[in-house]
C-alpha cells in the first residue's frame, strides 16, 4: 500500500473514531500531549492532516512535558511542528528527579502518569485549550482491560471521552481504531522524529507484561484482541456504548 494511501485509511480510521465518540466540536482548541513517542506523534501528523477535510473546523497546539530526564532532546518535534504549522510548547518539569531520585519510587509508573497529566493539563488550560487528545491506540485499550482484570480484578478501561470536572479538561483518544502495527508503520514510513525514551522504567512495566501475555495467546487465538475489543464496547464499558468496531486488517 502507497504512504498516501496508508495516511487516508489511517486518517479515516481518526475520523470514525472521532464521529462516533462525538470528540470534535466545532472551534475546538485541541491540545496534543506529544511525549516524542511514536503513538503521539502520529496522531498529532493525523490530526494537523485531518484539519483540511473535516468537517467541523478546529484549532491545534502541541504540548510536550519534560520530566527533566537527561539525554531528551526535543528539537525534532519543534521542526515537525513547524512543518505541520503546530504551535508547540515544551514545559520543562523536575518530575524524573522527583521519583527517582528524591522519593525513590520501587513502582514509579502510576505517579509519574498522574504528575505528567497534571503539567499537561496546567500548560493546556494556560493557553486557553480545555481538550487533550492523547495517542492511545487499539492495542493500549485491549492491555489496559486485561491489566484491570488480571491485576485489579475489575472490568475497566479509560474512555474514548473523558471530562475531568476537577479541571474542566475534556480528554480524548482519537487513535482508538488504529492497532500498534498500523501506528508503527505509519512512523516509520514518514519517518517521524521518534524521541529515544531514557526513562530507567521504560519496558519493565506491569503493561510490558500484559503486552508479551497478549502476544503469546494471540498466537493460539489470532483474534483475541478484536473479540477482547469488540466485549469492551458490547459490555459496555462507561462511554464505549456504540456498535462493535468492524474487523479490519492491520496494514
Amino acid at each position: 500500500m502507497k504512504s498516501g494511501d496508508v495516511m487516508q485509511r489511517l486518517m479515516g480510521l481518526v475520523r470514525r473514531c472521532a464521529d462516533d465518540y462525538r470528540m470534535i466540536a466545532p472551534n475546538d482548541k485541541i491540545a496534543v500531549g506529544v511525549s516524542g513517542g511514536k503513538d503521539s506523534l502520529t496522531l498529532l501528523y493525523l490530526l494537523a492532516a485531518m484539519r483540511a477535510y473535516y468537517p467541523q473546523p478546529y484549532e491545534l497546539t502541541a504540548i510536550t512535558i519534560d520530566m527533566g530526564l537527561e539525554g531528551m532532546d526535543f528539537s525534532p518535534i519543534g521542526d515537525l511542528c513547524e512543518k505541520l504549522n503546530v504551535p508547540f510548547q515544551i514545559v520543562r518539569t523536575e518530575i524524573a528527579p522527583i521519583i527517582f531520585d528524591y522519593r525513590k519510587e520501587k513502582n514509579p509508573c502510576s505517579m509519574c502518569a498522574k504528575m505528567r497529566r497534571g503539567a499537561l493539563n496546567k500548560a493546556l488550560l494556560d493557553q486557553g485549550f480545555s481538550k487533550v487528545a492523547l495517542g492511545h491506540h487499539y492495542d493500549d485499550a485491549v492491555e489496559t482491560f486485561l491489566m484491570s482484570l488480571i491485576y485489579e480484578g475489575r472490568l475497566s478501561c479509560f474512555q474514548p471521552v473523558t471530562y475531568l470536572d476537577r479541571t474542566g479538561v475534556t480528554q480524548i483518544r482519537p487513535m482508538l481504531y488504529l492497532t500498534e502495527g498500523m501506528v508503527r508503520r505509519f512512523a516509520e514510513e514518514m519517518r517521524l522524529p521518534v524521541v529515544h525514551n531514557v526513562c530507567p522504567a521504560d519496558k519493565n512495566t506491569k503493561r510490558e507484561e500484559i503486552k508479551r501475555l497478549v502476544a503469546q495467546l494471540s498466537q493460539t487465538y489470532p483474534d483475541l484482541k478484536e473479540r477482547v475489543f469488540g466485549a469492551i464496547q458490547r459490555l459496555p464499558l462507561p462511554e464505549w456504548g456504540v456498535q462493535p468496531h468492524p474487523r479490519h486488517k492491520d496494514i
